[in-house]
């Protein structure tokens, strides 16, 4: 319960004002059946009726949005009702609507109901004792409404600030290791239901270290930035890039497997190799690559990929290591079958022939888990 009151700010506001409102509502609900008020009675049970369904559909359905959009219609709507049936004394009652619409719909919304919640309580004369009241009212239900969408746009876009600054990488601009096991929850998640493939890539620069350190941690930060920018515009956009951690980062590429998974990640090297450069010359990188396996966890999926890259790392850098092929090599158990073949631009680049080495061919197996790299 906490920690859904804490990652979903319109939940929480939904049941911070649903419990404010309950607590406020009930004392004069149950004071008007004593003095004998039925039918005011009845309406502020009503109203609480309300409230509470729109707290509770929010919280069983996680739908905020028509949950808010409920409490609102309710309260504006029982604030009207209010004023009407009890008279000059209710009218305050429409103050705190004013200001929470803008927190439980969207302003243009917010915006609608205020004015049309001022304009019915004006149509009804009978519940202000002079014209000087009623003006005086539509006042300062503007001024109420102003203030409220002020501090609800001003607060909105903090929060979106924040956002960005938890899920992105502010160096590379790409989304950072929080974004990512989001990211790999959900993927796992759709590959039980849909059975798509999933192909993890772990990207490691080879002596990045040795960069900084010759060239000052300005020219390595540039690298990042031209990796990034590198790979950003040669994938798909269904490929998703984040920062792991220093200068290592992860792929994680839907609806690839096979042979067009090995001509994916031939052409990503080949095109390091020919594009990323810093002035002692051209930058490589190491490869771990995992496919996803049936039933597997995110954290199992992962430690295969990093295995796999550390096995890159010692076994010379600059090369592409398979974990399906580590765990057993020509095998292709536990992986999904029948999956859709790349469309990545990385595919059309054509790659440079490396007399050293066969990309697309793994090494031999590590059954390590997460290991330092250099």
């Amino acid at each position: 319960m906490l920690h859904r009151l804490k990652n979903d700010f319109r939940l929480s506001i939904i049941t911070l004002l649903g419990a404010s409102a309950v607590l406020g509502i009930t004392p004069f609900a149950v004071l008007r059946f004593l003095q004998g008020n039925t039918m005011a009675g009845l309406l502020d049970t009503v109203i609480l009726a309300g409230i509470s369904f729109g707290v509770i559909y929010s919280w069983l359905t996680g739908n905020t949005r028509v949950g808010g959009m409920v409490l609102a219609l309710v309260a504006c709507g029982g604030a009207v009702s209010v004023g009407y049936v009890v008279g000059e004394p209710g009218l305050f009652w429409l103050y705190p609507c004013l200001v929470t619409t803008f927190f439980l719909v969207a302003p243009k919304i917010a915006i609608v109901l205020n004015i049309a919640s001022v304009l019915v309580l004006m149509s009804f004369g009978e519940a202000f004792s002079s014209q000087v009241q009623m003006w005086s009212f539509a006042s300062t239900a503007v001024v109420v409404s102003a203030c409220a969408y002020v501090f609800a746009y001003r607060n909105k876009n903090q929060r979106v600030r924040l956002e960005h600054l938890a899920t992105i990488d502010p160096l590379t601009g790409v989304k950072n290791r929080r974004s990512m096991d989001e990211a790999l929850d959900l993927a796992a998640a759709n590959a039980e239901q849909t059975g798509q493939s999933y192909a993890l890539v772990l990207l490691d620069l080879d002596h990045f270290k040795t960069i900084n350190d010759d060239y000052g941690h300005g020219v390595g930060d540039s690298v990042l930035t031209e990796l990034v920018a590198l790979i950003e515009h040669n994938t798909r956009k269904s490929d998703q890039l984040f920062r792991y951690g220093g200068e290592e980062f992860v792929l994680l590429l839907p609806g690839v497997d096979g042979v067009g998974l090995q001509s994916v990640m031939t052409n990503l090297q080949q095109l390091l190799r020919r594009r990323l450069k810093h002035p002692g010359g051209a930058v490589t990188a190491s490869f771990g690559v995992a496919l996803l396996g049936h039933g597997e966890s995110v954290a199992s999926w992962l430690r295969r990929a990093d295995n796999a890259l550390y096995e890159a790392k010692e076994s010379g850098r600059d090369r592409i290591v398979y974990a399906d092929a580590l765990a057993q090599a020509g095998s292709g158990a536990g992986r999904y079958r029948n999956s859709r073949q790349p469309s990545s631009k990385l595919a059309e680049v054509s790659p440079a022939v490396n007399p050293t080495q066969n990309p697309a061919a793994p090494s031999a197996g590590s059954n390590a888990s997460v290991k330092v790299r250099k």
